[in-house]
């Protein structure tokens, strides 16, 4: 495994690699490896030559500054995990590297942006797409590799991939989650042991409304998970919407060619959680 800094050097090697008939496969990461990104890193292998992974903490997608700040960082053992699962490229930069000048550029989501994290996080997409295409020049890579916790950035991604006609296919992977059933997250190493415990009624509450969908109406489900959550100790709902899984608006019907997504996101004590989970696919 090599690990590179500059923009310049990983460009060449992959060009080197590239010239000799070599695919590159790409997982995006902001560090604070778990199992979830190694799980990545494992699809990226079995479909290309070349595995390469960045990890960089973007200070664009963040429009809370102490969330940036809290962001956990280990770099040192993100590459040991990275070595053991076998990638083969590790791009290391700093926000210079990545962003020489300001990123001006504005994109259009139609409308994708306006729901959920977006109505939550204004200027969070935007970040997350001036980042993202940013590190897809520098890699140029044949497929890019995405989890599904981040559910309507993957439906964002494919948006700006598409608009812009860039020759990378996006790869979106499962969720992994822990034995309890917490959706893996970099974030969930801030939880204090109490607050952990508590984290466990979004993915609990989920399960529950899944169990439900023979039986109960979107709305009627929403409003159970809702109320479960409100009601938890220690967790405060941002929010709780069933959607069409391509155009992120709520759906009416679970009978939908889209497929169907419940998304939720809600605090506990100043940590951010974000889960989903499939109704129909």
């Amino acid at each position: 495994m090599e690990v590179i800094e500059k923009t310049a050097i990983l460009a060449e090697k992959i060009s080197l690699l590239r010239q000799a008939g070599k695919t590159a496969g790409f997982v995006p990461t902001m560090g604070a490896l778990h199992e979830g990104h190694l799980s990545l890193v494992r699809f990226c292998r079995q479909q290309n030559k070349i595995t390469v992974v960045s990890i960089f903490v973007n200070p664009t997608q963040f429009n809370d500054k102490s969330d940036l700040e809290r962001y956990p960082r280990m770099p040192e053992k993100d590459l040991k995990l990275l070595k053991t699962a076998g990638c083969d490229l590790v791009f290391l930069p700093d926000e210079k590297e990545i962003y020489p000048e300001t990123d001006t550029r504005v994109f259009d989501f139609e409308g994708l942006d306006e729901v959920m994290e977006g109505r939550h996080r204004p200027g969070h997409f935007n970040g997350v797409a001036q980042v993202v295409t940013r590190l897809f020049d520098i890699v140029k890579p044949d497929r890019a590799y995405f989890g599904l916790k981040d559910f309507q950035q993957v439906a964002i991604i494919r948006k700006v991939v598409k608009n812009m006609q860039l020759p990378v296919e996006i790869v979106a992977c499962p969720i992994v989650r822990e034995c309890d059933g917490l959706a893996m997250s970099s974030r969930n190493m801030l939880l204090t042991k109490t607050e952990r415990k508590k984290a466990l009624v979004l993915s609990h509450t989920l399960f529950k409304a899944k169990a439900m969908k023979d039986s109960h109406t979107p709305d009627s489900v929403t409003a159970f998970v809702i109320q479960q959550i409100n009601a938890a100790e220690g967790v405060d709902l941002e929010y709780f919407e069933i959607v069409d899984g391509m155009t992120l608006q709520p759906a009416t019907s679970w009978d939908n060619e889209n497929g169907v997504i419940g998304c939720i996101a809600a605090r506990v004590g100043k940590i951010r959680l974000i889960d989903n989970i499939e109704f129909s696919s």
